[in-house]
């Protein structure tokens, strides 16, 4: 009920619920009322000359059966949530459930990666097993954004290149792991200029990897840029601090060429990476960011 700003809804769901309890008992009563409504014990109806509704009493295990549903689902209400607001005499919630799981599921992992929570990922990337226990973490928690190879896609990073929006270093993706990472690109048309001068951005941008550009619109962009070095920095190289992309490099996370430029100029992008934290222990954490490191620095080395 978090999902509603007044306690009458949890009064109404509470009242509807227990109504709807009784109505069925009501129901019953009525039902088991026999009344002889033709002297042949039929209701008095007639189907194809011959066809005649009899009008006897329900069985008796169908009405006891129907007596224990209804009272089991009392039972089972005041135990449980489901009255409104009513939390249940024992207490139950599918968090403190899902908690109690998670924590029996760490406990029995926990021996798994206790060895190797003070190695370094320089070593854990030499290690078979421990790369075994961070490609199994991988797969189950970063694979469904960043692909079971891990080279990402169009809005996902590929992480088996050198390229770091925050940083590449085990310490660093261990944080964006542990915490999570918000990147946001503003909309910058208005800072930038007109259509113009967006496009001609756009082409000073592409010219900074040495990508196809018209070089006089890049040229002619260069001036406008200035509004983009706050993040990326004035030589395009951006700012790990931030997030910021290196735009000089061939690497285009949500699309290359002029056309997707001008796009992110005029209407910004904000990309979440989830934070991880609660989900993983620590040991964990660390195996997992030792195997992340290791696909971009193969053998150990960077």
């Amino acid at each position: 009920m978090s999902d509603f700003f007044s306690n009458g809804w949890s009064v109404y769901v509470a009242l509807a619920t227990s109504v709807g309890l009784v109505a069925c008992l009501a129901l019953l009563v009525i039902a088991a009322r026999r009344r002889v409504m033709a002297g042949d014990n039929t209701t008095g109806h007639v189907w194809d000359e011959d066809l005649r509704e009899l009008n006897n009493p329900l069985p008796r295990w169908w009405m006891w059966l129907f007596v224990v549903t209804v009272v089991f689902s009392g039972i089972y209400l005041a135990l449980y949530p489901g009255l409104g607001s009513h939390a249940g005499t024992l207490g139950w919630s599918s968090v403190s459930q899902y908690e109690g799981e998670k924590a029996r599921a760490q406990a029995v992992v926990a021996p798994l990666f206790a060895a190797y929570t003070s190695l370094p990922a320089q070593q854990l990337a030499r290690d078979p097993k421990a790369m075994a226990l961070g490609e199994r973490l991988f797969a189950n928690n970063c694979a469904t954004c960043h692909g079971a190879d891990a080279r990402g896609s169009k809005g996902f990073p590929n992480l088996t290149d050198a390229d770091w929006l925050w940083g590449g270093t085990p310490e660093k993706i261990e944080e964006t792991i542990t915490k999570g990472r918000v990147g946001t690109m503003p909309t910058m048309a208005a800072g930038v200029g007109g259509a113009q001068d967006v496009r001609n951005v756009a082409n000073y941008v592409l010219s900074l990897s040495g990508s196809p550009h018209d070089a006089f619109a890049a040229s002619q962009g260069k001036a406008k840029f200035v509004a983009c070095a706050a993040c990326h920095g004035l030589d395009g190289k951006g700012n790990q601090a931030l997030g910021a992309p290196n735009l000089t490099d061939k690497v285009w996370l949500h699309g290359w060429g002029e056309e997707a430029i001008i796009a992110m100029i005029n209407n910004g992008k904000t990309n979440e990476m989830p934070a991880h934290g609660e989900r993983l222990s620590a040991p964990q954490i660390h195996v997992l960011a030792a195997y992340v490191w290791s696909l971009s620095n193969r053998g150990g080395t960077p």
